[in-house]
């Protein structure tokens, strides 16, 4: 499996296509048990299922956050 290796910037031009749960935790500031629950309720971020593997799209991860981003005027 691909993985994303972020630096402390924003440019995302050196992304992998997959985060594993482990990465999408530390870039969220959650626990992999928060992910975990979150796809057991069918709620958060869509995800692949690669026999017991779990992946996120950089490109959902990406489109989650613009979804969800809120700005103060």
């Amino acid at each position: 499996m691909t993985a994303y290796t972020a630096d402390a910037g924003t440019d995302d031009s050196g992304h992998r296509d997959l985060l594993t749960p482990a990465q999408l935790a530390d870039r969220w500031g959650v626990t992999t048990g928060h992910l975990a629950n979150l796809r057991h309720h069918g709620e958060g971020i869509s995800y692949l299922k690669i026999g017991s593997r779990v992946a996120y799209r950089f490109a959902d991860v990406m489109a989650f956050e613009d979804e969800h981003y809120v700005s103060v005027d």
